[in-house]
């Protein structure tokens, strides 16, 4: 593929910035903070300049508190020490020309007691339901997937707690040196949850009726626009997410209703996440029709797409800019590898979570000519 015959490498905007084409780094979780404090680092750092030709870089889930942590060793956005190790990154980022969004991230009953001195996560419900998150051994240093268990439920003052933290985190995020920061809406996590009827049951404000589900959403997209401004606030939404217990009758036109808001409220841009699963519900062109109709600011999706699939979802409108996941694990040039054709590397998924630069910071640009090992990484 040419750069040429690609809408991928056409220019756009988002919010102020000036976009030289549309592949987005995804956010994706790599738990390499330094222990403890989940703190950001040099390595990180590295990491995320590799891959600055991207578009817009979306880094991986950033808890906004310690009762915001879900993972191991996942990075943090509320401690002095955390906001410097993020200066790290921007700093590599923009010195090497990209842009950079932080993601903010509260998992609510997505975690595990032993990241909370034994007190059980925090819901919008006490509702049991089938999740895992990766958790290292502390005895063995060994990461594997555990069950969450039964959360407890916040009180009222407890959910405006939790929407200052944000408030915080994106004032923290901005003191870091990012270029705005994404609300993560997505996957399960705390303001998904709250979205949803399977894990919303609440009786008071907060719950029941579309418009109380979609209080807690609306709460923190204002408190963090009031704080950085709404150019430089976005949100991810999954609106066909099943899993965690999250398969809710409603959650489509509730999403609808978020779109309207949040077209409104004049954000960045708005991140749609497909269920990216095998046997996974279809992200139908019908709700596609209907969320640009409601929301006409800059859309980016993301969820398996390859060149095709992104140059389809693009030439139908239903999308700005399409972001791309795992390709850039493997391929921190992947841009130029598009544009130009080149063959793509795969990644060792056994590194994936945890561990050092080995499979992080050391998979190489095209060099021209492959050499050995990049011929043996090579995908067909």
């Amino acid at each position: 593929m040419t750069s040429t015959a690609s809408s991928l490498f056409t220019p756009t905007v988002v919010s102020q910035f000036q976009l030289p084409h549309r592949i987005v780094m995804a956010p994706m979780t790599r738990s390499r903070s330094t222990q403890p404090g989940d703190v950001p680092n040099a390595m990180m750092a590295r990491y995320y300049a590799q891959r600055a030709s991207a578009a817009l870089i979306v880094t991986e889930a950033t808890q906004i508190s310690p009762q915001g942590k879900g993972y191991s060793f996942t990075p943090g956005i509320y401690s002095a020490a955390q906001v410097a190790g993020w200066r790290l990154v921007t700093d590599a980022v923009h010195a090497a020309g990209g842009r950079i969004f932080l993601q903010l991230w509260h998992v609510g009953r997505m975690s595990h007691p032993e990241f909370h001195d034994g007190e059980l996560p925090v819901a919008p419900s006490a509702i049991p339901f089938d999740g895992q998150i990766w958790k290292v051994d502390p005895a063995t240093g060994v990461g594997a997937m555990v069950a969450c268990p039964t959360p407890r439920a916040l009180s009222v003052k407890e959910i405006r707690d939790v929407v200052a933290d944000f408030r915080r985190a994106a004032r923290n995020a901005v003191d870091a040196g990012f270029d705005g920061v994404e609300i993560h809406g997505a996957n399960g996590y705390l303001v998904d949850q709250f979205l949803r009827t399977t894990s919303n049951r609440r009786t008071d404000e907060y719950g029941g009726s579309r418009e109380n589900r979609l209080r807690f959403l609306k709460d923190v997209v204002n408190a963090v626009a009031g704080e950085v401004g709404a150019e430089h606030t976005a949100i991810r939404l999954a609106p066909f997410l099943t899993a965690r217990g999250m398969d809710c009758p409603d959650i489509l036109p509730t999403i609808l209703e978020a779109a309207e808001f949040l077209q409104a409220r004049g954000i960045a841009y708005l991140h749609l996440v497909e269920a990216d699963w095998d046997d996974a519900p279809q992200f139908t062109e019908t709700f596609r029709r209907a969320i640009r109709e409601r929301f006409t600011r800059p859309v980016i999706v993301a969820g398996k797409y390859d060149s095709p699939r992104a140059e389809w979802v693009l030439s139908h409108g239903y999308a700005d800019l399409v972001a791309f996941g795992r390709a850039f694990v493997a391929n921190p040039d992947f841009p130029r590898r598009l544009a130009e054709g080149l063959p793509l590397a795969s990644f060792d998924g056994s590194t994936l979570f945890g561990g050092t630069e080995r499979g992080y910071g050391d998979y190489p640009n095209w060099s021209g000519t492959a050499t050995t090992a990049e011929k043996s990484a090579l995908t067909p």
